[in-house]
């Protein structure tokens, strides 16, 4: 029965009647405001919210309204709201998704209702494999973690220890590390996986001691960074000579600051950096801290910033109208300048190709900020590359 009246809805929703022509176009954001992933939903919030007010909220004639709905990070939660929207608000976009289980239970929804769903965050590989209506203005976990594995192998790094969350874009890391990493001719001595729930990093460090790897590959979620670095001190491996390399959660841009000085040289890699000196990130920095109280912006802002470039193209291209396969073909192959710097939305996998780069943190006007040292220009989603 849920499935029947979602379709009829749906229907109603996409068939383009002249009741709903002056209506405005709602853009239907679920993100964590509050729990225990609030400040990813306040980032992706703000910069959604930054784009509207740096380029108005009208598109091709159409008022552009924003709703925001708190999903607190509960794969359920965002499942039922997204089909709320979809029905009672008539939302012909859904958008936000912090985490990957929300974006894959909305999936089945954004599918049948023929709604854009615009992945902002989750970063699992499968994500955009889940439904046709995916758009993801963000990253693939192998994106950002293959680069890191090639500058490890051409760098003098032989033997690593990698130690990941245990779930889903954790694993991710960890396989997607491992395979190029050995194919480079290096060594994973072990593969350490933590649980996500009340993590204690403790045990794991002791096993990391233990092994004396050339470096640690770290991924942990957005916001635990300095508790793990935190942990890595305690137990004496900051003065062990070992590297700390990572994917770029570890050193998020508006958390790094709270590491302190053990955070000083951690390599990683990602997409986006606030120290990113193009003249479009300087004014988005800018802005951003402006119209949030003096914050500093992550990726996540970024990501909701394209995406809200996204959803304007598109309307754009489509002249204001909303038919969902229309916006998603409207989407595929759009190319900017983004903030974090060229950017493309892949047609065939509607991923974004953008450039990854190898950062290191330092102190800079007595902040620490992730310094970028090389770029992997232009580089696609690995995991969807055809051989």
């Amino acid at each position: 029965m849920k499935h029947l009246r979602l379709a009829a809805l749906a229907a109603a929703l996409t068939a383009g009647t002249p009741a709903f022509a002056q209506e405005p176009v709602k853009i239907g954001m679920l993100v964590p405001s509050t729990g225990p992933f609030t400040s990813a939903g306040k980032q992706l919030v703000a910069g959604a919210r930054l784009y509207m007010q740096l380029n108005g909220d009208t598109v091709a004639g159409k008022k552009i309204e924003l709703i925001v709905r708190d999903d607190t990070g509960n794969a359920d939660v965002t499942r039922r709201l997204a089909q709320e929207l979809v029905v009672n608000d008539k939302a012909p976009f859904l958008a936000g998704f912090a985490l990957t289980p929300g974006a894959l239970a909305t999936a089945p929804i954004a599918t049948e209702a023929k709604v854009p769903q615009v992945v902002m965050m989750a970063a699992t590989s499968i994500v955009t494999e889940r439904s046709p209506f995916i758009v993801r203005m963000s990253f693939s976990v192998p994106q950002t973690v293959v680069p890191l594995a090639n500058w490890a192998a051409e760098n003098g790094i032989r033997r690593v220890v990698t130690l990941v969350s245990d779930y889903a874009p954790g694993i991710d890391v960890e396989t997607s590390f491992k395979q190029r990493f050995e194919a480079n001719g290096g060594q994973v001595m072990s593969s350490l996986r933590v649980p996500l729930a009340n993590p204690d990093f403790a045990p794991f460090l002791q096993r990391v001691a233990e092994a004396k790897p050339d470096a640690l590959m770290v991924f942990v979620p957005a916001g635990m960074g300095a508790t793990f670095m935190r942990q890595f001190v305690e137990r004496g491996l900051d003065k062990s000579g070992m590297k700390v390399i990572a994917e770029g959660s570890l050193t998020e841009d508006d958390l790094v600051n709270q590491i302190g000085d053990a955070g000083l040289g951690i390599i990683t890699s990602h997409h986006y950096s606030a120290a990113h000196g193009s003249p479009e990130n300087m004014r988005f920095v800018a802005e951003f801290k402006k119209a949030n109280g003096g914050m500093r912006p992550n990726m996540m802002a970024v990501h909701a910033y394209d995406g809200l470039h996204a959803i304007y193209e598109a309307l754009k291209k489509t002249k204001g109208s909303t038919d969902g396969p229309a916006l998603v073909s409207a989407m595929k192959g759009l190319s900017w300048t983004s903030p974090r710097g060229p950017v493309t939305v892949d047609p065939e996998t509607r991923e974004m190709i953008q450039n990854i780069y190898i950062r290191r943190v330092e102190r800079v006007g007595g902040e620490l900020y992730n310094v970028e040292f090389a770029t992997v220009p232009n580089f696609k989603d690995p995991s969807k590359v055809k051989n």
